[in-house]
């Protein structure tokens, strides 16, 4: 069994075959999937799946990236829907100086009212940083987000980077980067960092694992993710499916 902590079931890319993805996902083993909303139109997107299909849980924030575009209402929409039973997290949420469509004072400011968002409900924040590493290490720690703890989700950073953020209370998330041949760092971070400390993903539509690298990915493909981390390992890709599939539960608290 395996849990693909972090999907996006409600991007446009599945709007004609998104009950055929699932399909394929429940086939191949993964019996169940988080699904992330981050704006107005995906977390709606996201309620609607959790609430049609047992198996699926929602996270839901709001993305740095369109942090301009967030507003006191929205936050509040997001605190009422976290009441929801199959509501697991907070987020995705934290800094992305890829793009700049929104300012880097913007951004942060939002990162920390989702943290204390987090706080308030007692539900673990999903992380999603994108060159920003220093400033989501120093925000998180200045909020004291190891309350609540969460995920590095589609983490890229370093063995040590990940060892800090462990040390913070979070989990590191692994997805299809980790199956690139030239994907050194993620690869080093599978070997060292401990089981009991990883979790496994797809960030489905994107970052395909290989030999899908530059397709559409799907839910289905997080074995090839367990795949390669128990080829780095030296372990049966059972105990990889075992120790994350507990991992998930634990972090989302899922029954």
């Amino acid at each position: 069994m395996y849990i693909d902590t972090h999907v996006h079931l409600n991007a446009d890319q599945y709007e004609d075959d998104v009950e055929e993805v699932i399909e394929r996902a429940r086939q191949a083993g993964v019996l169940k999937m988080v699904v992330i909303g981050f704006d107005r139109k995906t977390i709606k997107k996201a309620m609607e799946l959790a609430e049609r299909h047992a198996f699926i849980y929602a996270v839901i924030g709001w993305h740095p990236v369109d942090a301009i575009d967030c507003t006191e209402e929205d936050l509040a929409w997001i605190e009422s829907l976290a009441a929801h039973p199959k509501v697991v997290g907070i987020g995705e949420t934290g800094l992305d100086y890829h793009w700049d469509k929104s300012p880097k004072d913007i951004q942060q400011q939002l990162f920390r009212k989702q943290i204390q968002l987090a706080h308030k409900l007692n539900l673990p924040i999903i992380i999603h940083n994108r060159e920003a590493t220093a400033d989501v290490i120093r925000i998180l720690k200045e909020e004291k987000a190891e309350k609540t703890g969460g995920i590095m989700h589609c983490f890229g950073g370093s063995v040590e980077t990940a060892q800090v953020c462990i040390d913070m209370n979070f989990m590191i998330s692994l997805g299809g980067p980790v199956t690139f041949k030239n994907a050194k760092t993620p690869k080093e971070v599978a070997k060292e960092i401990s089981l009991e400390h990883l979790l496994i993903e797809t960030d489905a539509p994107y970052l395909a694992p290989h030999p899908y690298r530059g397709k559409r990915n799907e839910p289905a493909y997080v074995t090839l993710v367990a795949e390669e981390i128990a080829k780095l390992k030296g372990l049966p890709v059972e105990k990889i499916a075992e120790m994350t599939t507990e991992n998930a539960l634990n972090i989302f608290n899922i029954k």
